[in-house]
C-alpha cells in the first residue's frame, strides 16, 4: 500500500466566494476548498468567555498604541488537502479490532472528558490521545482510560495511537494561544488521512452549528472544510454540529456573580441553545450504535435559545443577588478585530475576536430537535434545561458555602 499524506492551509485572509472541486484520476483524489474574505469582515466563534474577549480587546489596544512592528497584509485563504494512492491497495485482513475500542481525541476538554466518562460507563475500551504536558492527564487514568501521548501538529505521532482502534471520536480544538489552522485544519487533515490509511471503521467529528453559513468566521470556515474533507475521504463517519455548552456559563457568569465580581456581556441579540455536555455525550453514543445514522449530519441543541442578558438574569435569581454587569458594545469588539488585522503578530487574536461580526446580527444558534430526537429514540423531556442545570449548580454551591461558613464560625470559638 502506498499512501502520501499532504495538507496545506495558507494563513487566513480576506475572501468573496467559495467553490469545491473534486477530481478523480486513476487512484488519485484531490479536494480543494477555497474562499476569499472581504477585507472588512473575517471571523470566528470560540468557546471563550466574554471577560476573556474584553481583556483581550483592552490589552491589544494598549499594545497597539506602543507597538512599532511591521505592517501585515492579509493573504488568500486556501484550504486544500490531497490523498494519493498509487497502484492497488492491499487491504488483507489483519488482527480484528473490537467494536468497543475507541480513541478520544481532545479528551481533556470540556466535551472530551464527558465523552470519556460516558464511554467508560457504557463498557467501551477507551484510549485518550493527549498532548505531552507538564501536568499529565492522570484523572483519565484514574477513571480507567488508557492515555497515549501524541500531537496533531506532529503527524508522525498519530499512527501509533490508532493501532487496534475501531472508532475515533474527535473532540479536539486548538488552544487559545495557537493559530486556528494548526490543529483545527492541518492537524485534522492529518488525523483523517491516518484514520483512512489505518482502516478506522468509524469517525465522529464535532463541528459548529451553521458553520456553512458564516464563511467570514475562520474556525467555522475550517470546520465546514473539514466536514467536506471527511465526507470525501470515504471514511464511515458521523458529523455532529453543536451550538454551545452549559458548562461554559459557570465560569463566565455564575462564579463572578457569587464572588461579587464584574460580569462581562455584550449588547448583542444573539441567542444560543446551550446544551449539557453530558447530554451531548449520551446522544453521541446512541448515534454511534445506530447504523442508520452512518454518514449523516446531526445538530444537537438545547431546549431553548438564550441571550446573554437572559442568562445573567437567571443566574441573579438563582444566586439571590444582583450581578455587577459591564456591557461591552459589539462595535468595540468589531473595531478591535479590524485593528488587530493590520499586524501579523495579532492576526491569530483577531481571528478569535472575529465572532463579533456574527454577534452584530440577530443570529440564533439553535435548531428544532424533534426530528433528531425521533431518529435517536430520545425523549425531549430527558434533555437537561438550562434552568435545571444552573439550579442544581447554585443549590450545591450555596449549600457548600453555607457549610464552610458554619465551620468557620465554629473555629472562632475558644475555651
Amino acid at each position: 500500500m502506498a499512501l502520501r499524506l499532504h495538507a496545506q492551509l495558507v494563513t487566513p485572509g480576506p475572501f468573496h466566494r467559495r467553490h469545491l472541486t473534486t477530481k478523480h484520476s486513476g487512484g488519485n483524489f484531490e479536494l480543494s476548498w477555497k474562499r476569499t474574505l472581504e477585507p472588512d469582515i473575517l471571523v470566528f466563534v470560540r468557546s471563550v468567555s466574554s471577560s476573556s474577549i474584553v481583556f483581550l480587546c483592552l490589552s491589544i489596544l494598549l499594545e497597539l498604541f506602543h507597538f512599532s512592528g511591521r505592517s501585515y497584509k492579509q493573504p488568500w485563504l486556501t484550504c486544500t488537502a490531497q490523498v494519493q494512492t498509487t497502484g492497488a491497495v492491499n487491504l488483507a485482513p489483519g488482527t480484528p479490532v473490537r467494536p468497543t475500542s475507541i480513541l478520544v481525541v481532545g479528551a481533556t476538554g470540556t466535551l472530551g472528558r464527558q465523552i470519556v466518562r460516558r464511554a467508560l460507563d457504557e463498557g467501551y475500551d477507551v484510549r485518550c490521545l493527549v498532548r505531552p504536558r507538564p501536568a499529565p492527564a492522570d484523572f483519565l487514568r484514574d477513571w480507567g482510560a488508557t492515555v497515549v501521548n501524541a500531537d496533531l501538529n506532529k503527524p508522525e505521532t498519530i499512527p501509533a495511537t490508532l493501532v487496534g482502534i475501531h472508532t475515533v471520536i474527535d473532540c479536539a480544538t486548538g488552544r487559545p494561544e495557537e493559530p486556528i489552522k494548526a490543529v483545527d485544519w492541518e492537524g485534522k487533515v492529518a488525523l483523517v488521512q491516518c484514520a483512512k490509511a489505518m482502516g478506522i471503521q468509524k469517525y465522529v467529528f464535532y463541528s459548529i452549528h451553521n458553520c456553512d453559513k458564516h464563511p467570514e468566521v475562520p474556525l467555522m470556515e475550517i470546520k465546514y472544510c473539514t466536514e467536506k474533507f471527511l465526507q470525501d475521504s470515504g471514511l464511515n463517519h458521523i458529523v455532529i454540529r453543536l451550538c454551545g455548552f452549559m458548562q461554559g456559563l459557570i465560569g463566565q457568569y455564575a462564579v463572578p456573580i457569587l464572588e461579587e465580581k464584574s460580569v462581562w456581556g455584550t449588547d448583542a441579540p444573539t441567542r444560543i441553545a446551550y446544551m449539557d455536555t453530558q447530554d451531548i455525550a449520551r446522544l453521541t453514543f446512541i448515534a454511534l450504535r445506530n447504523e442508520k445514522i452512518n454518514g449523516k449530519l446531526l445538530t444537537f441543541a438545547g431546549p431553548r435559545a438564550w441571550t446573554t442578558q437572559e442568562v445573567i438574569t437567571l443566574c441573579e435569581r438563582l444566586a439571590g443577588q444582583d450581578a455587577n454587569v459591564t456591557t461591552v458594545p459589539v462595535s468595540i469588539l468589531r473595531f478591535t478585530r479590524q485593528l488587530t488585522r493590520f499586524f501579523e503578530w495579532t492576526n491569530d487574536v483577531a481571528d478569535r475576536l472575529a465572532f463579533s461580526e456574527v454577534l452584530t446580527s440577530d443570529v440564533i444558534f439553535s435548531v428544532p430537535m424533534a426530528e433528531t430526537n425521533q431518529l435517536l429514540g430520545v425523549d425531549a423531556k430527558d434533555i437537561v434545561t438550562l434552568e435545571k442545570y444552573l439550579q442544581d449548580y447554585f443549590t450545591n454551591i450555596l449549600k457548600k458555602l453555607k457549610d464552610l461558613k458554619a465551620q468557620s464560625k465554629q473555629t472562632d470559638i475558644y475555651f
